[in-house]
């Protein structure tokens, strides 16, 4: 997808002063590269949390986020927000999550925040596709944790697998971690264990934690925003059809043998279906792929990333079919650290020119202009 031709100039003057300051920018990041989650948590509320949302807020705005082109249905949601809250003390409104998901009229109207309060709630969560505008928000020092453990084996598919599932649109995390805690073994069938599905469009995850061991974000479908966030697993732990942008994220590999980070599901040329990374860090244990052809037209590109010494040194995989190599859409631009070595990638990934790269590396990608200015977090 190429911007429209009114964008460029001004995106164009946005990449040039971001270009200037990448260098001290990975370098910042190739500090971290060996934390846990408790220690990422904390470098990452101190350093992004706040400069991460007002960056976002800046290029939308300069996209023409409030514009003709805006989602008219959710600004007014927007305009008319009420708050629920989750305290497991039972000194709110309710004390589970899926109690006050229910209480939640069909067919809503109006942005729904529901607070949770700090803690580990134990329970698989649905938000049905007539339930939108739902945000989930939770303290930024204290973040609560949705937790379960079942895997495809246990619910049947991989798709019920989910702890927290959303079918609905305009979805918004703030302050969440979302866990699977279903441990992968090597030659397990059906091991597959997912910590958050997102299955509606004009989602976005602010300083959202994502943790599991295969499959930990399915990323379905439709058009999904994840800011400053922390994505662990083992295998295709980020993997789907989704058409996403990752901004500012941690992913985090504990394959204990030859894995992939994700596995993006674009089954046809016609399909706006990919993943785009930006300012992010790859790292972990063991050796991992970027992406491996879950799709015969998988897309994925990271830009400005620092990969470390996991990432080997062919970078992507067509999944044992060759007939992918000229399909696939597998793109490096302007990355950094061991990982980032060109030298030894497969023939048909793409070193991304600064014109093949721009469609990629804005909240454009995902039509940020029509519903993410009115999703950001105030």
């Amino acid at each position: 997808m190429v911007p429209k031709t009114h964008f460029q100039v001004i995106l164009l003057l946005l990449f040039s002063f971001h270009i200037t300051h990448i260098s001290s920018k990975c370098s910042s990041r190739s500090s971290v590269i060996d934390m846990d989650y408790d220690n990422w948590i904390s470098w990452n509320v101190k350093n992004y949390e706040k400069k991460t949302i007002l960056e976002t807020k800046r290029n939308v705005a300069a996209l023409g986020g409030e514009g003709k082109t805006a989602d008219l249905r959710l600004q007014k949601a927007e305009n008319n927000k009420m708050t629920v809250t989750v305290k497991q003390d039972g000194s709110g409104d309710f004390k589970t999550v899926r109690e006050a998901i229910n209480s939640i009229s069909p067919h809503n109207s109006r942005r729904v925040r529901v607070f949770i309060g700090p803690g580990v709630y134990r329970e698989k969560v649905v938000i049905p596709r007539n339930l939108p505008f739902i945000t989930l928000l939770g303290d930024a020092n204290n973040a609560p944790t949705i937790t379960g453990n079942d895997t495809a084996s246990v619910s049947g598919r991989t798709f019920q697998s989910a702890t927290v599932a959303v079918d609905a649109n305009y979805f918004i995390a703030i302050n969440i971690k979302f866990e699977n805690t279903a441990p992968h073994e090597i030659g397990s069938l059906r091991g597959q264990g997912v910590a958050l599905r997102i299955s509606g469009t004009k989602a976005a995850f602010y300083n959202c934690s994502f943790v599991g061991t295969q499959d930990t974000l399915y990323d379905h479908k439709g058009l999904h925003y994840f800011n400053n966030c922390y994505i662990q697993g083992s295998v295709d732990f980020i993997f789907g059809s989704g058409r996403s942008f990752y901004e500012n994220c941690y992913l985090n590999s504990t394959a204990k043998k030859v894995a992939s980070i994700t596995a993006q599901k674009r089954t046809n040329s016609s399909l706006e279906s990919g993943f785009s990374f930006k300012n992010s860090v790859v790292t972990g244990s063991g050796q991992a792929y970027l992406g491996r052809a879950w799709g015969d037209y998988s897309t994925v590109v990271f830009s400005y990333t620092y990969m470390d010494k996991i990432v080997i040194p062919q970078g992507w995989s067509d999944w044992g079919d060759q007939k992918r190599d000229v399909r696939v859409y597998y793109g490096e631009y302007k990355c950094s650290g061991p990982g980032a070595n060109l030298t030894g990638r497969v023939a048909w990934a793409r070193m991304l020119t600064d014109q093949e790269a721009m469609p990629f590396i804005g909240t454009h990608y995902i039509e940020g202009d029509t519903w993410l200015s009115t999703s950001l977090p105030q």
